[in-house]
């Protein structure tokens, strides 16, 4: 074929495409995928409808990676085929697309249905749209019908009373088809659609399937159902919740299968606000005390993560923690499972502002007490990185008296990484604490890190040290904090004279021109004779860093 002028060149890109898209090379097929849009431009509108998309219905049988570009590529060729009123050439590839085997095919086919299905005019969408939609849920394959339970809340708010009828009708049938992969898909979709119909359809319609789903002998359309009961919740008036929606969510709080359990604990904040406050209070708060009762790890973990119970009734939150949770609390904190305890220590000091000053040290700070002394890591980060909502609870008298020590304990831990999280706490704990109490109870810790036989940790103890300069002032470093690390320049070990110089460089500027000029650079220039040479390269370094702070007349 010539690439010069003359009537053959016009099949070029069809004919290039066409080679390509049968080259036994993937990525090559991939990549002319990919550069459909500019095969189409060069085509133009006219061509790519009558060529192009006719080639790509009828030839593609390929790899799923270039099924999934191609499906992509579509959701984005309206402009290339003339624009919405050409808009239904691009069904017949998508629908394809819809029907293969591939779950990620078929989901992005579908995700580009529902964008270009917004670009359909009503008479296009029942003209074009909702038969592909028919025929994809009457398909033979269980891959169809899955993609079409996606579909349908897309194109029923632009279509005619009949056809809405028809809609929900195939919808109903969906819900209660033979495969269990068809009824998951409904379940997954079913309160979008809800979403997208009029209220008495929803009572009359969703709710039954609701129901019959949430009651699915598979426990995976089930859990999905649960999702769905929230966003149906969230379109009942109140008077209609207690009978239509709250018997099956209750069921399915009680459920055989652990998953369904962890769905409703997953979901329970939304599930709140959804109801609003008297129900929760009736019923949900009786379920959430099984949830973390549950005997299952998993949902307990899921349960504790909500412990917090953010919408009971203002009035009776405080009573209603306290007499119904707080029991269920008491004992998550040492349950046998890490996960739930980690889950609980992320939250429970939240539950200080609820409960006011007297229940959070009477009843709250054992139980902190405890999950600070856990063998776990992440238990004891959880609840240093949540203290200072405590602190606003009840002051940092009490806080430091009962949590103090074991925060030492902490600072002292075999594990690296917890020496770390507590350095890290550090300047907020100094600036809750204060610079006497400071200097009493932890001053000697934050030195101590600096000569820890982990690099992170003396690293994190360097940069702590600036912070806590930062906040308590530069006089206050150089009686506290200077004369210290300048006594390690003559440490025996060059790691430590190593860490003198790293500190130099942090706390140069926070300490100002006169102790840097002073105090730190003659301890510098010594340290240039060291016989280490990786201490002299750092000192040359050191310089280069302190030198903007410096007297001037030292240049």
């Amino acid at each position: 074929m010539g690439t010069g002028t003359g009537g053959d060149d016009s099949l070029y890109p069809i004919a290039v495409l066409i080679d390509e898209l049968r080259n036994e090379d993937v990525q090559l097929r991939l990549n002319s995928i990919k550069k459909l849009s500019t095969i189409a431009l060069a085509l133009g509108v006219e061509r790519t409808r009558t060529e192009l998309l006719p080639f790509l219905t009828d030839t593609i049988y390929d790899e799923d990676e270039v099924l999934l570009a191609l499906a992509e590529q579509l959701g984005s060729f309206t402009v290339l085929v003339g624009g919405p009123e050409f808009v239904h050439c691009l069904l017949p590839p998508l629908e394809s697309l819809a029907t293969v085997e591939e779950t990620v095919v078929r989901d992005k086919a579908v995700e580009s249905l529902q964008k270009i299905s917004q670009e359909h005019s009503p008479v296009d969408l029942e003209v074009h749209f909702v038969p592909l939609v028919k025929r994809l849920a009457s398909g033979d394959w269980f891959t169809s019908r899955t993609s079409a339970c996606g579909l349908f809340s897309v194109c029923y708010p632009r279509v005619s009373s009949t056809v809405k009828a028809e809609i929900r009708q195939h919808f109903r049938t969906l819900c209660s088809d033979d495969t269990p992969m068809v009824r998951r898909a409904a379940s997954s979709k079913l309160g979008e659609f809800a979403k997208v119909l009029e209220l008495d359809y929803v009572k009359s319609d969703i709710i039954p399937l609701f129901t019959a789903l949430a009651s699915d002998e598979q426990d995976s359309v089930r859990l999905l159902a649960v999702e769905a009961g929230v966003s149906i919740a969230t379109l009942l008036p109140q008077e209609d919740l207690e009978d239509l929606v709250m018997p099956t969510l209750r069921q399915a709080a009680e459920d055989k299968s652990w998953r369904v359990r962890y769905m409703v604990a997953d979901k329970f904040s939304e599930l709140q606000k959804a109801v609003g406050p008297e129900i929760t209070k009736n019923d949900l708060v009786p379920a959430f005390q099984n949830l973390l009762k549950d005997c299952e790890a998993e949902v307990r973990t899921a349960a504790a993560n909500k412990v917090k119970g953010e919408v009971l009734p203002e009035d009776s939150r405080e009573t209603i923690i306290m007499t119904h949770i707080l029991p269920c609390v008491k004992e998550l904190v040492s349950d046998t499972n890490q996960h739930v305890k980690s889950a609980l220590a992320s939250v429970i000091m939240g539950l200080s502002t609820i409960l006011g000053k007297d229940n959070t040290v009477e009843h709250l700070l054992p139980l902190f007490l405890v999950q600070l002394k856990d063998e776990y890591p992440e238990v004891r980060l959880n609840i240093i990185s949540n203290l200072d909502c405590v602190n606003e609870v009840i002051g940092i008298r009490q806080l430091s008296q009962s949590l103090l020590p074991a925060i030492v304990e902490l600072a002292e831990d075999a594990k690296w990484r917890v020496r770390l999280a507590i350095i890290e706490y550090m300047p907020l704990l100094a600036g809750q604490l204060g610079v006497e109490f400071f200097d009493e109870k932890l001053n000697s810790l934050c030195m101590a890190w600096l000569i820890d036989h982990v690099y992170a940790i003396r690293e994190a103890a360097t940069c702590n040290l600036m912070k806590l300069v930062e906040k308590f002032g530069a006089e206050w470093a150089q009686n506290t904090i200077v004369p210290k690390v300048l006594g390690m320049a003559n440490d025996s070990n060059y790691l430590h004279r190593m860490t003198t110089l790293f500190c130099i460089n942090a706390l140069s500027e926070v300490c100002g021109q006169e102790i840097t000029t002073k105090h730190m650079l003659p301890v510098v220039l010594k340290m240039s004779t060291d016989q280490v040479a990786n201490v002299r390269f750092n000192v040359a370094r050191c310089l280069q860093k302190i030198g903007p702070v410096l007297d001037s007349r030292y240049f």
